[in-house]
């Protein structure tokens, strides 16, 4: 274990570094989405108590972790959970600590490619002038769907261009790369987001259908609609958004936080980051995608083909109703924030894997950064040229969602019942600016991993078309989308081969034992990280003899 000499330069740079982290392409594309998905208003009341009652207890809990650990010389996951308890077993449920941010970054990293290009085809006026199909159509030719195995030239450059930012940034460190970068992407993010909130808000009614009005999309999107507190989808939906929202259960915060002095507050900051990223999220968020869209195509409209690619496929042909001049300008302000909302949560997924190996092998900060570029390059890959298959949709599940909550779940447990409830409220209110409401503390041992439990069972076991009724009136069968389903194929001819033609499942299946394999690879990189120490205190303990 190398001691780390790096630190945050300033409160500023580290509170925008984190809402940075937390500040990402969810905050524009998944939560508007899903807010539609789940009866607009309908959504808001179950996302803020998810909020209150997991996301704000799992920031305390993250930042908390990561300054003790740091504190103690740990800056990754596996071993700032081993210092917090005397079983060995911890350090590996660490290890998702890692895995997820190298999984979640290896599709991340090509989405955030495509807002950069998007950037730039805009501010060239390629999509001036094009109908709603033609617009879906390019999008389409980017990416190299067009069936069979395609090779994206346009999209595997610009992907490597993307990459090779990130590791050029990661390479100089928190204070010299991470933080620089958050002071200049997060005013710009915030100041691209209001243009287009204001433009949405100022649209008004056009004319175009019965319900052609911005101020019904918003209306659909913030009026509360109580009968949602019946409804455990949208309460296990509200729930999922946070982990997206905030980055809790990736490791990211808990790494960020391992770089602050031991003194430094963190129940205030964590409140900072996590409150701005709802102010992101809810306000800004809410105020582009679906009222400009409900603007120009209706309410029904976007009922019916609300989905994450309508960033790609529908907004440069909403911009252009504007008229060209201003279609430019919304359309570099719009891939511009997805593009600094992207780079500010991808150059926090790099910092786990930097930390664990600048520490346990002494690799300096160039090699440490390259070598991760080379592991993304590869791991994206599969990604890119089988994006037609299935394998984006697989790293996004099993990396960005279901380690999620299996960290998170073992991370509360970990610190409220293993480390004790009693020292980490002690570890919460060292130093705190604020005073923690002594609710949270129970709010932390019981509510929280009840909380995250019952989103993992629910998830685990999902019950056909997500009827929970039916299921709890005694007939449960899994439905596909739960996680069982989706190991199982349940419902599915998963068949490698038809009639000899290769099938999907053969590359999603591939995918997942890929991803099994980089996470027993780093579990076995862990397991000699801690061998390597335990020489080195056998060592140490011979020379005082």
């Amino acid at each position: 274990m190398s001691k780390s000499t790096q630190s945050w330069g300033s409160r500023v740079g580290l509170i925008l570094a984190m809402a940075g982290n937390a500040v990402g392409l969810g905050n524009f594309l998944r939560f508007p989405v899903k807010a539609v998905e789940n009866g607009g208003g309908a959504f808001i009341i179950p996302y803020i108590v998810s909020f209150l009652l997991m996301g704000i207890p799992l920031l305390w809990i993250e930042w908390s972790m990561g300054r003790y650990g740091g504190a103690r010389g740990d800056h990754s996951t596996p071993f700032i959970l081993d210092s917090m308890a005397k079983k060995r077993l911890w350090k590996y449920f660490g290890v998702f600590g890692i895995f997820t941010n190298i999984g979640v970054m290896a599709y991340y990293t090509y989405i955030e490619s495509w807002t950069l290009t998007y950037t730039l085809k805009s501010l060239n006026g390629d999509f001036l002038g094009m109908d709603i199909a033609a617009v879906g159509e390019a999008f389409d030719n980017y990416v190299g769907i067009s069936g069979g195995v395609n090779v994206p030239i346009l999209a595997l450059v610009a992907f490597t261009v993307t990459l090779v930012i990130n590791i050029w940034i990661l390479s100089k460190g928190l204070s010299g790369g991470i933080e620089k970068v958050a002071k200049i992407a997060m005013p710009l993010l915030i100041g691209f987001g209001a243009f287009l909130a204001i433009m949405a808000f100022t649209m008004g009614d056009t004319g175009r259908c019965a319900d052609c009005n911005s101020l019904v999309g918003m209306d659909f999107l913030w009026t509360p609609q109580y009968d949602s507190l019946k409804n455990p989808k949208v309460w296990l939906e509200a729930a999922g958004q946070i982990f997206f929202t905030l980055s809790v259960g990736m490791g990211t915060i808990v790494c960020y936080s391992s770089y602050l002095k031991k003194t430094d507050d963190v129940a205030l900051n964590a409140m900072s980051a996590g409150w701005m990223n709802g102010f992101v999220e809810i306000v800004l968020g809410a105020s582009v995608v679906i009222p400009i869209a409900v603007g120009f195509l209706g309410l029904d409209w976007v009922k019916e083909n609300a989905g994450f690619m309508m960033a790609f496929k529908t907004m440069p042909y909403l911009f252009d109703q504007w008229g060209h001049v201003i279609a430019v300008v919304a359309g570099v302000a719009w891939f511009g924030l997805l593009f600094f909302a992207g780079i500010t949560s991808s150059l926090a997924m790099g910092t786990p894997w930097m930390g664990f190996v600048e520490d346990e092998f002494n690799w300096s900060r160039n090699k440490a950064s390259w070598t991760l570029g080379i592991f993304i390059f590869l791991l994206a890959m599969p990604t890119i040229f089988f994006f037609e298959y299935g394998v984006f949709d697989e790293y996004d599940y099993w990396t960005g969602t279901v380690s999620l909550v299996v960290f998170a779940l073992a991370e509360v447990i970990l610190f409220a019942w293993v480390f004790g409830m009693d020292k980490g409220w002690r570890e919460i209110n060292y130093g705190a600016d604020i005073k923690v409401p002594l609710i949270y503390k129970y709010i932390i041992k019981w509510v929280t991993p009840i909380f995250i439990l019952v989103i993992f069972l629910s998830s685990l076991v999902t019950p056909k078309d997500n009827d929970w009724v039916r299921a709890f009136s005694g007939n449960w069968e899994l439905d596909g989308s739960s996680i069982i389903g989706k190991m199982v194929h349940i419902g599915q001819d998963s068949s490698w081969f038809i009639d000899g033609q290769i099938t999907s499942f053969f590359f999603i299946d591939m995918s997942r034992l890929l991803l099994l394999g980089t996470f027993i690879g780093l579990a076995l990189m862990v397991r000699h990280a801690s061998k390597l120490r335990e020489k080195k205190k056998l060592k140490q303990t011979e020379e005082e003899l």
